[in-house]
């Protein structure tokens, strides 16, 4: 991943990059559980989890994730938290995961980053903390 032509992230072996969308009623619960998830999926090789291979983890912040573009040619991003709320827990998403032995690179949070990946397998999944009342 680089930032203005510089290179600020990168995993050289089989891991997982992890693109963290951040909307407005998530907070710590959410950070710690969806943490223990990404690095417990059995998603790679052998049916392993990055926790388990001692995995890299690349973790990009992507508010972009919550995009509502049902109306209209333009989207709007009204989903996504704002920087003050959403950077603090993108950095304890990545303390987190850092805190249970994964290592993690990052990007810098709210860059123009230009980001390429080499999906190997391919798998993408989509992952959401429970909803709580």
């Amino acid at each position: 991943m680089t930032v203005d032509g510089k290179i600020v992230g990168k995993i050289g072996e089989p891991g997982l990059l992890v693109l963290l969308g951040v909307t407005h009623h998530d907070d710590a619960r959410d950070v710690t559980w969806l943490a223990r998830k990404v690095r417990e999926l059995r998603i790679m090789r052998e049916e392993r989890s990055a926790g388990d291979l001692g995995a890299p983890i690349l973790v990009v912040s992507q508010f972009t994730l919550y995009a509502d573009a049902r109306k209209g040619r333009r989207p709007t991003w009204k989903a996504a938290a704002p920087g003050a709320v959403s950077e603090p827990l993108y950095d304890a998403f990545c303390a987190e995961l850092e805190r249970a032995g994964s290592p993690v690179q990052r990007g810098i949070f709210g860059a123009d980053m230009a980001v390429a990946s080499i999906n190997d397998g391919p798998i993408t999944l989509i992952l959401d903390s429970p909803a709580r009342d």
